[in-house]
């Protein structure tokens, strides 16, 4: 077996990747570090514990809120639609959930709707006029 070939018997070193940032920053290593006695540096960052979003900017506002005197409300459900909506549901022996997968919507949206609590929405409003067969909405 003398052909030129010989046998490479180098020893192979697999080395483990040097750890990350973030593993360098992890509590394990930070202990292992400790009880290895290497060197420890800890830095604390200039904004740390300080909520800088909350402190910054809230004297602005909060002159301005307070110097505005403008009663603002969202636009509400009125009696009639309401009672219109309740009323078409009700001759077609519709639940509300029924109703609302009918137009595709959940039923929380037709409870909001029947209780006044819902901000008006057209197409809604139009779904459900189709759904139910009734005018709901007044002359256009």
């Amino acid at each position: 077996m003398s052909g030129g070939l010989s046998q490479d018997w180098e020893p192979v070193v697999i080395r483990k990747k040097a750890p990350t940032a973030a593993a360098r920053k992890d509590e394990k290593a930070v202990n292992a570090a400790r009880r290895s006695g290497a060197e420890i540096e800890t830095i604390r960052k200039s904004t740390a514990g300080i909520n800088r979003a909350a402190s910054s900017s809230t004297t602005l506002n909060t002159r301005k809120l307070d110097e505005d005197t403008e009663n603002l409300a969202h636009q509400k459900v009125p009696t009639e639609l309401k009672k219109a909506i309740m009323q078409a549901r009700q001759d077609k022996k519709l639940t509300q959930s029924q109703l609302a997968q009918l137009i595709n919507e959940k039923p929380q949206v037709i409870q909001e709707y029947e209780s006044g609590k819902a901000i008006p929405n057209q197409q809604i409003i139009s779904k459900l006029e189709r759904a139910l067969g009734a005018k709901l909405r007044g002359k256009k």
